[in-house]
């Protein structure tokens, strides 16, 4: 087995296979690709993923990109320490919750993202800023409502690793921009949820590393 997997610091779709992988004990190879210096735009990247994002990830001679599509590869290669659950009606509830995540959470989250920390000439317009700031709080309030437990469905799951990235951007667009009131759209049951999330043991092994230090 030679996994290689391909990653970008602070893709919240490339932690989501690194957690997946971690998660699973599974040996692999960590290629760390630059996400401004045109490396995934590079002819030999390209190569694996024809539309030049991360993550993707290799297999022996075996090329898969998509975060969520190699996630479900991982599961049905590699069954030991599943990340999908046991019956159809939960495992179905678990792809819902990923789908809407990066369908709707993402979005919204990304829109606020670029009028404000991807900027390099200031903040965007206030009353832009303040209608994503609304549009990710109702977004954020309804994964809020979604998490009945310690985890989305039942014990962790590929949802939970969806999902958590982007609420740890949520936390560190708060911790980067406290002026505004990013922080406090994370109810009490998703920073529970974050808290045990950052307390998995393999977690301190997917930290994005332009965040460390």
């Amino acid at each position: 087995m030679s996994i290689q997997f391909y990653y970008g610091s602070g893709s919240p779709f490339s932690w989501n296979v690194w957690l997946v992988l971690e998660h699973k004990r599974l040996p692999y190879q960590f290629k760390l690709l630059s996400l401004q210096n045109g490396e995934l735009k590079q002819a030999g990247y390209l190569a694996i993923n024809p539309h030049g994002k991360v993550p993707a990830l290799v297999d022996d001679d075996f090329a898969i990109w998509e975060a969520l599509a190699i996630v479900e590869y991982l599961e049905e290669r590699y069954p030991e320490y599943p990340v999908f659950p046991s019956t159809p009606k939960d495992r179905a509830i678990a792809r819902r919750l990923s789908a809407e995540a990066y369908s709707y959470l993402y979005p919204a989250l990304r829109k606020l993202m670029e009028l404000t920390l991807l900027r390099q000439d200031g903040d965007g317009e206030p009353a832009a800023i303040t209608a994503a700031l609304t549009g990710l709080g109702r977004e954020l309030d309804y994964f809020e409502e979604a998490l009945h437990g310690d985890y989305f469905v039942g014990n962790i799951s590929v949802a939970d690793f969806t999902i958590y990235p982007l609420l740890a951007l949520v936390k560190r667009l708060h911790e980067r921009w406290p002026q505004r009131v990013a922080g406090a759209l994370l109810g009490h049951k998703l920073s529970g949820f974050i808290e045990r999330m950052e307390r998995l043991p393999y977690f301190p092994n997917t930290t994005p590393p332009h965040w460390q230090g």
